[in-house]
């Protein structure tokens, strides 16, 4: 066990002071739940010691955390962005899947505190498990040095040349984010009809020009459609990104706050 964490903080470019933050972070609940099973089968009375030593809070924190930095970065080293820009980068690097990707690049998999039936079942593999270990283990990183290692682990493996290869699709306005696709064919699985764009307003000098575009639901004749919201960008393509972006944003937001999965309601504009 000493020899792979030594191998894991090595990953992390940092030396834990508290060990036990750094296994706590490894452990997924299954673990922890079978552990607490067997210390209620045994009457030794410990259910919610062992309960409690999972890496969920930790993953809550960790999220956070590396938001923050990530934003702190982008923020710092490209002035020229705006808060769509900024916002759609942001969101590439801490997705899911890229933070899996970031895990599994450090072997993480191979580290991960799992119960004896999901390590037979391939869980240690499976993505978002990754992905939310390795966030708890930039919580873990963070509670025992500060955010500098978590700054520099972020600088090293979840920007690198990921964020350059970001910039130049952002550059272009093509392929970062497609939230106009995810839009579409989010309107049509639950049959809301098809998204239209129109830009409502142009503002700034001819170099540095700011769109403001707004999302709606196809209309029928001589109707205006619902409106779903409404972004900006330096150029209309960009500008439609960031309201197609908004758009979804709010639909997540509306099903998580009716505890609903199915049914979505139309919203309103931004």
């Amino acid at each position: 066990m000493e020899a792979d964490l030594a191998e894991l903080e090595a990953a992390l470019g940092h030396s834990f002071a508290s060990r036990e933050l750094l296994l706590r972070a490894l452990t997924h609940r299954s673990l922890a739940n079978e552990r607490a099973a067997l210390e209620q089968a045994t009457g030794n009375g410990k259910t919610k010691t062992a309960k409690a030593a999972d890496n969920e809070r930790l993953e809550f924190l960790g999220d956070a955390v590396l938001g923050l930095v990530i934003a702190e970065a982008l923020f710092k080293a490209h002035s020229e962005w705006q808060e769509g820009e900024l916002t759609r980068v942001r969101a590439q690097l801490v997705s899911r899947q890229h933070m899996a990707e970031v895990a599994a690049a450090i072997d993480l998999g191979s580290h991960l505190r799992l119960s004896h039936g999901e390590d037979k079942g391939g869980l240690r593999r499976k993505g978002t498990v990754l992905s939310n270990t390795m966030e708890a283990v930039l919580a873990a990183l963070f509670l025992d040095g500060g955010l500098e290692p978590v700054r520099a682990f972020a600088r090293r493996r979840v920007m690198g040349e990921t964020e350059e290869q970001l910039a130049r699709e952002l550059q272009s306005g093509e392929a970062l984010g497609n939230y106009k696709s995810a839009l579409q064919e989010h309107l049509q699985a639950i049959k809301a009809g098809a998204p239209v764009y129109r830009v409502k307003s142009e503002s700034g000098p001819d170099h540095r020009k700011r769109f403001l575009v707004e999302v709606r639901l196809k209309s029928a004749a001589d109707e205006p459609g619902t409106p779903l919201a409404r972004g900006m960008g330096s150029t209309k393509k960009l500008a439609e990104q960031d309201a197609a972006r908004r758009a979804m944003e709010r639909m997540t937001r509306d099903i998580e706050n009716r505890g609903e999965h199915g049914k979505q309601e139309e919203p309103a504009a931004e």
